[in-house]
């Protein structure tokens, strides 16, 4: 059975908005106004927040298959709005109270980095943060920051059990931290994945919190699935989306070719069979991504814990999809003439953004 097509999750209005800022929001280098206002009136950065705080809560099932279709609508959007509102996540983790204050607002937009580039020094009340972060996808339109903090009691870094250094997460205000523009990357361009740095922000200590299954402050479910696979699987569908557009546009091409005299049938032939070849590569590797990820989410319901083999599904099927979509990608490249070469046009635009997004470390090697 085929899997279903990215379109069938967003009406035609809002792909059409989105689509059609897409080039606008790249001169911006930020998620364009018209795309902000869809998110926030389908309140997107808030798919994973707890509902207690006003969130969506979905499922893991039905977000990346969301996912999936924002980022075929447009890359960059698809990015930011998994990358925010993945960190919204943390909500299950954060304080009650400061929960309830943070996610509040209806324009509420956690942004943030996992690299433990800063230090929180202890102090009486709390923390002492000082740090600087690289690519905070949507660090424009963020009302928060999330940063991991090596910890520190004075001069001395705090160890865990085994001697390594003590990383912990951290939440501030948006309005506490300096942006540093610093995207200067091929694809991805209206992500605005900016750096951020903390000049000794003072917090107290609901400002921190823990990433693990046990210190939940929501115990629902989708706050006892690890974070990695959450990380790998949102990501992976993603660039899925991507490349699902990709051959969309290519099949616009493909078929414009079937036109031209001066292609041989056998090269009408060669291109056709090319294109349908790499959809069902593409269909097999989602089929497979899906159903691992369904599985595990059905086992941690059932079970109450995340079972080992499923979750390594995750991971590999997660790995397996982007490699495929890239190599797809790749392939069907050459057969779109100069026009796939054009900056200006939606389908180079699709290219630069998966050959940028499919460079993230977590799904980079099988």
């Amino acid at each position: 059975m085929k899997t279903e097509h990215p379109s069938t999750l967003l009406s035609p209005d809002i792909v059409k908005i989105i689509r059609d800022s897409a080039f606008a929001a790249e001169r911006l280098g930020k998620i364009h106004p018209d795309q902000l206002a869809i998110v926030y009136e389908q309140k997107w950065f808030k798919l994973l927040v707890p509902e207690v705080y006003s969130g969506l809560e979905k499922s893991l099932p039905e977000l990346v298959r969301l996912e999936e279709s924002i980022s075929w609508a447009n890359g960059s959007l698809g990015w930011v709005v998994t990358l925010c509102c993945g960190a919204g996540w943390f909500g299950g983790f954060i304080a009650a109270e400061k929960a309830t204050e943070i996610f509040g607002s209806t324009e509420v937009c956690l942004a943030g980095s996992g690299a433990a580039t800063g230090e929180a020094v202890i102090t009486p009340n709390g923390y002492k943060i000082t740090g600087k972060w690289k690519y905070a996808s949507g660090a424009d339109h963020a009302t928060h920051f999330t940063a991991n903090c090596i910890i520190k009691n004075g001069e001395e870094v705090v160890l865990n059990d085994d001697g390594s250094p003590l990383v912990l997460p951290f939440i501030f205000e948006s309005s506490k931290v300096n942006i540093l523009p610093a995207w200067k990357y091929t694809g991805m361009v209206a992500t605005g994945s900016d750096a951020f740095e903390a000049q000794g922000i003072e917090v107290n200590k609901l400002n921190c919190f823990q990433i693990n299954p046990n210190a939940a402050i929501v115990k629902n479910v989708l706050y006892q699935y690890p974070f990695l696979q959450l990380a790998e699987a949102t990501l992976a569908a993603n660039i899925s989306g991507m490349a699902i557009h990709f051959m969309d546009l290519c099949s616009n091409i493909f078929a414009e070719k079937q036109e031209q005299e001066k292609l041989s049938p056998q090269q009408k032939n060669l291109i056709t069979a090319l294109l349908v070849n790499h959809k069902n590569k593409m269909d097999k590797a989602r089929r497979s991504f899906y159903r691992a990820v369904d599985q595990s989410w059905l086992t941690l319901k059932s079970d109450g814990v995340a079972d080992k083999k499923t979750i390594e599904a995750v991971s590999k099927t997660s790995r397996i999809l982007a490699k495929t979509a890239r190599e797809c990608v790749d392939r069907l490249y050459p057969y779109c003439g100069l026009i796939a070469a054009n900056t200006d046009s939606e389908i180079n635009q699709v290219w630069r953004d998966i050959h940028t997004a499919s460079q993230h470390s977590l799904l980079t090697f099988l």
